[in-house]
Formats: structure tokens, C-alpha cells, sequence
């Protein structure tokens, strides 16, 4: 007997998030719709259509939960709604309709290593010693002469321990004081989380952005930190003004007990057909140490977001082939997420491409030598438009962060001020009201509306090589090996069954060549934008230039 399975939904695919691409939303400044200056989720539903045509596969937004706002939504007083700044969880639910029909998989920002000062939880845990959420936060006493219980300092500046009049002692905050941080040595915390992630995942969000994912659980010991050798010193997670990057920060973060909590996670994930999460891995000496340990196997993480692309140092040909052989070794049945630009640090149009003599054609080659990187790739928005780092007025500023260490660090909300739709609507089709951040006069030029349908923009570059990424799997999710190369170039094979694709980069501004060691030139492939070619042994690459090509 047959059986008629023509109305069976194909199975989900559960690896979809290895090598996708996913955009990221800053929800606060993408699109606003109700007048009042700041993003919402009905515009992003709104730009959904623009997205989806940009040819990525999934939006990552980060957080919209209740919130006062303290640290723009990082502080979350309620995990299970929506702040009404942002909308309601209708909207939400629109949102991810909309979205699945456009064939866009959803990720939201889970902030769970620490809530707002103002969540019921916390509320009732500095309410007394004794209540029943009493240990649920990290609460310590006094040393003899009143001082905190030891050495940890915040990555906001200053101790990361806070007193507290009612209990009379101090509560640890890794980040601002109104952050408090939650104790996940205490299971019932674990299982809290665990439930709010729940309440997500039933809505029919995909997956998961972990903040601070190394951050969960600290020494129950309290132990001091070390310090760090001023020669080990970086600024990758913490601007060098910040005393924060004097600590080795053994006992803070990064704890072993932090596995078993993440295959929990990962358990719970693994109920619904294809959520996935990637963890954001915050530690300057040890990271892809700890982003092999986090996604190795198939019980943890699926993939972690790592710092190494988001310093503020120029990235070197160099540097991009250490960092991928280096996690190659570390992690090797582990997987990353890359990225040049989030919400946290200035953009990699300004960071990296002040000083170059075609700022867009520096980033094309840049984002064309990202998108072919093993791992998965996260593009912030306004990245695609070449958004320069905004230069605002100190009276300007909402980020607490760069308020505290102003002028030397200015803070995130450069990278944070509107997206900008229309170069010649008010304020950029952003808001029809004073927005939250100003928008740049320098950023209107490049506007959605004026870049598109323009063959040499940087919007269309961006549509073109991520049409191109899709139509050759092994540069999703193929294997990777470096060729020898010198100078400003890269050269790398990604190898996906049957397929080998040479993938060469142009970092700098004056023509070059790549031996390959050999007669033989691989095939030339078309479609992704760039003008080099390839014979006689040899790749020849104009500046800023870039070359595809299928070995047989």
C-alpha cells in the first residue's frame, strides 16, 4: 500500500547555521514607526524585504525584552516580554511570520548571565538573607575593614562589587552596578533561564545569541585575580584606558562548571527541529581556547562569536591566516561566527579604512575575503552601506560606558546612530522625530535608496557576493587550508566534496601577484564582483582585488 505524502513539510534542516549568513538588527536604531525616535519591531518587519533580498540567511536582533535601559536593553528586567519602547509581543509574533515566509531564520539576544537591578528576581533576593531567591545573585560579605570581598573589576570600569544597604553586603556585577550578576551555581537559577529560552523557542525563534557567554558562572571560591604582565595586556575586550585589562581573569569567568550548564542548553535546543546558538566568547587571553571547549563535540554550543576580527588593530593578511589555523588546531570539530563590526566597537569602515586610498573598494575586498572564511558570518547593519563611525558630541552621548571614560574611549554609540534609508528624507527614512542618536550628514550618501541599482556601490557588491557565497556550498561550509602567500594577500582552498574553489585577496593599494608554484591555473569562476585573473602558475590581483577559481 502507498502512502500519500504529498502535504509532509520537508524535514527542517538542522545544520542551517553552518556557514550561514546572519544580519544583525540594532533594533534601537533600524527603522522607526510610531514617531517617537527610536526602532521597533514593526520596522523591522517593515525592512524585512529589504534583508531578505540582500540574500542572507537569518537576522539576529538584539535584545528588545523590558528593560530600563541602563545598558540599552542588556539590563533586562522581564525575559518573556516586550519592552513597550519596542512594541508587544504581537508585533514579535508577526515579526517571525513574516520573516519564515521570507525564508529568514530569527535569532534573538539572550542576556542571561546578569538581569536588571529592577527584575522581580533580584528584588527579592536583596530583600533579605533569607528569602527564597536569596542566593540566587552573587552575594558576599565584607572583608574586616568594609572593603569588597576581593579584587574583580568590571568591565564598566571600577569594582565589579556593589553594596547593598538591605542585605549589607556586596552583590557582584561584571558590568554596570545596575546589572546584577545571576548565581548559576545555584540550579534553580539554570533552570529559570532555561525556562524564559523555553518561552522563546515556542514562538518560533530559531536560535539564540548568548551575551557574555563565558560570564555565567564564577569561582565560588572568590578568589583574587592575578595580575597580567602589562606586556600581555590588550585592548580587544576592554579599551586600554580601562584598569579591567591589568586582571588574568582566572576566577570571574570562563569557569569549568560552565560545560555541563551549556549542555543543558544545548539539550533543551535540541527538543525543536532546528534551533541553534551561537555564544559570544568575551576573554582576551584565552578565547579560542574557550570557543573550543564551548562547540566541541555536538552537546554544547553549536558555534561561538569570537573577538579576534573586532580589534582595533588593522587587520594583516597575516592575522587572518593565524586566528583561522589557530582555531583550526584549537577547535578542530568545533565552529566559529565571524564578524568585523557589531554593536560594540567602532565600525571596521573607520577602524580599518580611514588611512586607504579607496575606502570603498578596501571594503569590498574585505567583505568578499569575510563571506569566504570557514565559519559563519555575521554582518552588522549599515556594514553592506559602508557606515563610517559616527563623530558625536559629548552631549550627544547615551552610552553610560562612554560617558565614564570619555574622551580617550567615546563609548559605543558611534556605531549605534540610525540606519539610513532615503539620502534625502528627514533624517535618513530612519524617523519622522528627533531620533535617539543623530544620523551623520557623511552617512545620507550612502543611503539605501542611493546605492541601489548602482553596479559599483557597496549595497550592490554586498547582494551580488552573497548571491555568489550561495551558489558555491564549499564556501559555507567547506573545509579551509591556507596557500603560502606575502604581503597584503591571502590565498586559501575551500574544499566541499567534490568542489575545490582557490579563494585569493588583495588586502593593499598597489597591484600583486600569487605564485600558486606551478603551470597550471585553476578554472575562473563569475559572478562575485572582482576583476583579477589567473594563468601561467600565477593569480594577478589589482588593488583591493580578489579572485575565485575551481580547481578540477
Amino acid at each position: 500500500m502507498q502512502t500519500d505524502t504529498g502535504n509532509q513539510k520537508p524535514a527542517a534542516d538542522r545544520d542551517w547555521w553552518r556557514g550561514a549568513v546572519i544580519y544583525q538588527i540594532y533594533p534601537r536604531s533600524y527603522q522607526d514607526t510610531n514617531g517617537d525616535g527610536i526602532g521597533d519591531l514593526k520596522g523591522i518587519v517593515q525592512r524585512l524585504p529589504y534583508i531578505a533580498a540582500l540574500g542572507v540567511d537569518a537576522i539576529w536582533i538584539s535584545p528588545f525584552f523590558r528593560s530600563p535601559m541602563k545598558d540599552f536593553g542588556y539590563d533586562v528586567s522581564d525575559y518573556c516580554d516586550v519592552d513597550p519602547m519596542f512594541g508587544t509581543l504581537a508585533d514579535f509574533d508577526v515579526l517571525v511570520a513574516e520573516a519564515h515566509r521570507l525564508g529568514l531564520k530569527v535569532m534573538i539576544d539572550q542576556a542571561i548571565s546578569h538581569t536588571s537591578d529592577e527584575h522581580p528576581w533580584f528584588r527579592e533576593s536583596r530583600a533579605s538573607r533569607n528569602n527564597p531567591k536569596a542566593d540566587w545573585f552573587v552575594w558576599a560579605d565584607a572583608k574586616p575593614d568594609g572593603t569588597p570581598p576581593n579584587n574583580w573589576l568590571s568591565i564598566f570600569g571600577g569594582s565589579a562589587w556593589q553594596w547593598d544597604t538591605r542585605r549589607q553586603q556586596y552583590y557582584l556585577h561584571n558590568f554596570l552596578a545596575e546589572q546584577p550578576d545571576l548565581n548559576f551555581h545555584n540550579r534553580k537559577v539554570q533552570d529559570a533561564v532555561l525556562d524564559a529560552t523555553r518561552f522563546w523557542l515556542e514562538r518560533g525563534v530559531d536560535g539564540f545569541r548568548l551575551d557574555t557567554i563565558n560570564f555565567y558562572f564564577h569561582s565560588a571560591g572568590l578568589e583574587d585575580n592575578p595580575p597580567l604582565p602589562a606586556d600581555q595586556r590588550n585592548d580587544t575586550i576592554a579599551p586600554s584606558v580601562n584598569p579591567y585589562n591589568y586582571q588574568d581573569h582566572l576566577h570571574d569567568k570562563s569557569q569549568p562548571e560552565n560545560l555541563a550548564f551549556l549542555e543543558r542548553f544545548r539539550a533543551l535546543l535540541d527538543e525543536y527541529p532546528a534551533a541553534t546558538a551561537v555564544g559570544e566568547v568575551g576573554d582576551a587571553q584565552r578565547g579560542l581556547e574557550i570557543v573550543a571547549a564551548y562547540t566541541a563535540g555536538n552537546s554544547r554550543v553549536h558555534m561561538c562569536y569570537a573577538f579576534d576580527f573586532l580589534a582595533p588593530e588593522k587587520l594583516t593578511a597575516q592575522k587572518v591566516r593565524s586566528v583561522l589555523e589557530t582555531f583550526g588546531r584549537e577547535a578542530r570539530d568545533g565552529w566559529a561566527c565571524w564578524a568585523f563590526s557589531n554593536h560594540d566597537v567602532v565600525r571596521h569602515a573607520t577602524r580599518w579604512g580611514a588611512g586607504e586610498a579607496d575606502r570603498t573598494a578596501y571594503l569590498k575586498v574585505l567583505s568578499a575575503l569575510l563571506m569566504s572564511l570557514r565559519g559563519s558570518v555575521c554582518l552588522y547593519e549599515g556594514e553592506e552601506l559602508g557606515l563610517t563611525e559616527a563623530e558625536l558630541a559629548f552631549e550627544d552621548l547615551r552610552d553610560l560606558y562612554g560617558i565614564r571614560f570619555w574622551p580617550e574611549f567615546k563609548g559605543r554609540d558611534g556605531c549605534r546612530t540610525p540606519m539610513v534609508w532615503e539620502e534625502k528624507a528627514q533624517n535618513g527614512g530612519f524617523s519622522a522625530a528627533k531620533p535617539w542618536l543623530p544620523v551623520p550628514p557623511e552617512h545620507l550618501p550612502r543611503a539605501v535608496d542611493a546605492q541601489t541599482g548602482d553596479a559599483g556601490s557597496l549595497l550592490e557588491h554586498y547582494r551580488r557576493f552573497l548571491a555568489f557565497r550561495r551558489a558555491h556550498p564549499a564556501l559555507a561550509k567547506g573545509d579551509i587550508a591556507f596557500l603560502d602567500t606575502q604581503e597584503d594577500t591571502v590565498a586559501f582552498t575551500r574544499r566541499l566534496g567534490n568542489e575545490e574553489i582557490v579563494c585569493a585577496f588583495n588586502l593593499g593599494a598597489h597591484p600583486t601577484a600569487i605564485d600558486l608554484g606551478g603551470p597550471a591555473a585553476p578554472q575562473p569562476l563569475a559572478g562575485y564582483g572582482f576583476s583579477g585573473d589567473a594563468g601561467a602558475g600565477a593569480i594577478r590581483l589589482g588593488a583591493y582585488g580578489a579572485w575565485f577559481g575551481r580547481r578540477a
